[in-house]
C-alpha cells in the first residue's frame, strides 16, 4: 500500500512539473494509444447534416514542400447515414475532410 502511496505522490510530482504544453501533448499521446470514440457532425446552419461516427482523431494536413499547416483537417469515420448515433449495418468507415471554416463539432461520444 505505501509503495502504490509512494508511486502515485511521485506520478503526480512529475505531472505537476510538467508544462500545460506537455501535459497536454501526454493525454494526446494517451488518447491515440487508447482510442477516442469521437463524432464529427457537420452544419448547413443550424441543420445537421452529416455525422461521422468512431473517429481516432481529426488531423491537420501539412504541406508536403514547406510543412505548413493547410486550411483542412482529415480524418476516418463511419458515415452516420441515418443520423441516429449508432453504426448500423451497411454504413461504411469512410475518409472525410472538413475546411477551417466548416461549421462543425467534434466531441466524444456521449453513450
Amino acid at each position: 500500500m505505501v509503495f502504490r502511496l509512494t508511486l502515485a505522490a511521485i506520478g503526480l510530482a512529475l505531472l505537476a512539473a510538467c508544462t500545460q504544453e506537455q501535459q497536454n501533448k501526454l493525454g494526446r499521446e494517451i488518447q491515440n494509444w487508447t482510442g477516442t470514440d469521437g463524432v464529427l457532425e457537420v452544419y448547413a446552419g443550424d441543420k445537421l447534416v452529416r455525422r461521422f461516427l468512431k473517429i481516432d482523431k481529426i488531423s491537420t494536413a501539412l504541406g508536403t514542400d514547406d510543412g505548413k499547416p493547410r486550411a483542412y483537417r482529415y480524418g476516418y469515420g463511419v458515415l452516420d447515414e441515418n443520423l441516429n448515433f449508432v453504426a448500423d449495418p451497411g454504413e461504411k468507415r469512410v475518409y472525410f475532410e472538413i475546411s477551417d471554416y466548416t461549421n462543425a463539432l467534434f466531441f466524444q461520444n456521449p453513450r
